[in-house]
């Protein structure tokens, strides 16, 4: 996230939020793609291969970006429900 490419988008999508009304939640990403999305099972060997995400406790399958974007959905709602201000800055009027 701190590396000018990610920096820059993470400011664009926040700017584009704000235009939009869209509350942005900031989530740590860690092991998302390694934890299941139905059970919460996290192992390193869930992921056989790059695109393969297979449960190795629940036997739960499905494209492991479509699941990691699950794991990155349910972790920004709950922080949201807990209370979690937006990270979207104030929009400024220039003239």
């Amino acid at each position: 996230m701190y590396s000018w490419s990610f920096h820059q988008l993470s400011t664009f999508i926040a700017y584009k939020a704000k235009r939009a009304g869209v509350p942005v939640v900031h989530i740590d990403p860690a092991y998302t793609s390694r934890e299941c999305s139905h059970g919460n099972h996290v192992e390193k060997a869930n992921r056989p291969t790059q695109a393969v995400f297979t449960c190795r406790s629940c036997g739960f399958a499905e494209h492991a970006d479509r699941n990691a974007s699950h794991n990155i959905s349910h972790r920004g709602w709950y922080q949201w429900v807990r209370g979690a201000e937006s990270h979207a800055p104030a929009l400024t009027l220039i003239t």
